[in-house]
């Protein structure tokens, strides 16, 4: 019996002591954790002969896998670059898809520039948490996303450009092990894309220039950059805006749906807001979480625009199903070339919705000075052509 005790006494003290164990509480303390039954792997495209052709060729409408393993893990760096560059090869029409546990499916399907942060084709650095654009001219796509896989895990690239691409080069880095913790998730990310329509009624009747501002009040018409079924987070979105107006693009409100609400559980108070900005921002500006990379230089808000926000710290939970949604203007008063990837986790594996065809993907053209003086031409032949005719 005093034995039994003893060991019962010891048990409460060993306990006891891990239970007051001093843990270090900071930002880099989980890396002195020494962690058991990882293996770092690494697949790249580095010559296997051992030479310097570190790069494969992608021919023309070829679909080709650069990652397939078994088993159980979770890829942790992703490190992209093609060429040639952007003026010769269409980053908007090279697709990424990622397939999670043996599912016939995607979970992951995007246009590959879009996906990483670079909208239009276009070629500009970016830098955030979880995804970055580096130099020269941001041609260094990474992606530092977890994504876990139990059940085998495949990346497929499919080239929609309309040429060759001559060398892309890629290293994904993941950790293999024996079984992932209790509840891990499966990364999603979706891409949509559409020229939105202007308000029949009210015309582009932003800010209440041509009267009075109509209401929303449940979403109708809005731009979608989720709308998903299942239990998990999401976690992020790239948007770009492309505008033909010099008007302030970003008086829509983000309206989010949880869990089959039919009226928004979440809502914002403007697209600047809704990504940590305000006024009407037209800076340049990168934070890990949110930003700016890349704004339009012309009049007023006439062009570009690209805005990210990443939720890493808070996350917005959903049980059974999320739609994010978006206004183009009040009331969605305003014809916008709109895109946007949008990132997440769910419970299990699950297909995303097929994207938009390389026709659509299609940037709508900028609108020029040239543009503007022809419309303006135009009035003034409306007027008579009176030779001192003013803007106004």
């Amino acid at each position: 019996m005093k034995k039994i005790i003893f060991k019962v006494l010891l048990l409460v003290a060993i306990v006891n002591s891990a239970a007051n164990a001093q843990v270090l509480n900071n930002d880099l303390s989980a890396l002195s954790q020494i962690q058991q039954g990882l293996t770092s792997k690494r697949v790249s495209s580095y010559d296997h002969t051992g030479g310097t052709d570190d790069f494969i060729k992608v021919a023309n409408d070829e679909k080709k896998t650069i990652f397939e393993v078994k088993g159980t893990g979770i890829i942790n760096h992703i490190w992209i670059t093609m060429a040639p560059d952007p003026g010769a090869l269409n980053r908007n029409d090279i697709i990424i898809k990622m397939y999670w546990d043996g599912k016939q499916y995607p979970s992951v399907i995007s246009p590959i520039g879009p996906f990483f942060g670079q909208g239009w084709n276009e070629s500009y650095q970016y830098s955030s948490l979880p995804l970055s654009a580096s130099p020269v001219e941001g041609r260094g796509m990474v992606c530092y996303f977890t994504m876990p896989f139990s059940n085998g895990a495949r990346i497929e690239i499919e080239n929609q450009s309309g040429r060759a691409i001559d060398n892309f080069y890629y290293s994904i880095d993941y950790v293999a092990m024996d079984k992932l913790p209790a509840n891990t998730g499966r990364f999603h990310s979706w891409y949509n894309k559409q020229l939105t329509e202007t308000s029949k009624t009210e015309g582009e009747n932003e800010w209440g220039i041509f009267g009075k501002s109509g209401n929303n009040l449940n979403g109708e018409r809005n731009y979608v950059i989720a709308d998903i079924k299942g239990k998990g987070h999401f976690v992020g979105v790239n948007y770009y805006v492309n505008s033909p107006t010099p008007m302030w693009y970003g008086e829509g409100d983000e309206m989010i749906f949880i869990d089959g609400a039919t009226s928004p559980t979440l809502n914002g108070t403007g697209t600047e807001d809704y990504f940590n900005t305000a006024w009407c921002p037209k800076t340049a500006f990168s934070n890990p979480y949110y930003g700016y990379p890349r704004v339009n230089n012309d009049i007023g808000w006439l062009g570009r625009t690209h805005l990210y926000r990443f939720h890493i710290t808070d996350p917005l939970y959903f049980n059974k199903a999320f739609k994010f949604t978006i206004e183009h203007g009040h009331n969605n008063v305003l014809t916008l070339d709109l895109a946007s990837v949008a990132y997440w986790y769910q419970s299990e594996a699950s297909p995303v919705p097929p994207i938009p065809d390389k026709e659509v993907r299609k940037p709508m053209p900028l609108i020029n000075i040239g543009d503007i003086h022809r419309w303006r031409n135009e009035w003034r032949k409306s007027k008579g052509n009176d030779p001192k005719l003013w803007g106004n």
